[in-house]
């Protein structure tokens, strides 16, 4: 599964959680995480069809974008707007990126 296709499943999970979470959240913290899901999606479509040599501001960019989304996922688990199985499986997905993009980053920088 590429990047692209890896985000795109962790979003539709994330579309499924946005759900249930709570009124007093969603419009503001649920709003945030999906604005940042959108914004690295965005970012690493981008990248994707940038030439090699001018890949790596968009790829350092989602990378910054996806520690700020683990921070408000985390900060939505410890207001629990998200349950603890749910904060684990989007957490896990994201781990996963993270590491994709930090590969993908090395290999334009090398």
């Amino acid at each position: 599964m590429t990047i692209i296709q890896r985000l795109i499943s962790s979003y539709k999970l994330w579309q499924d959680f946005l759900r249930h979470f709570p009124k007093t959240s969603r419009y503001t913290l649920g709003e945030k995480i999906d604005r940042l899901f959108i914004e690295i999606l965005e970012l690493t479509l981008e990248a994707s069809y940038l030439p090699r040599n001018r890949k790596a501001p968009s790829i350092e960019k989602a990378v910054i974008k996806l520690g700020s989304l683990k921070f408000f996922l985390q900060v939505a688990w410890e207001i629990k707007a998200l349950k603890t199985s749910q904060y684990a499986l989007v957490s896990e997905k994201i781990d996963e990126i993270g590491r994709m993009l930090g590969g993908w980053l090395k290999q334009i920088l090398s």
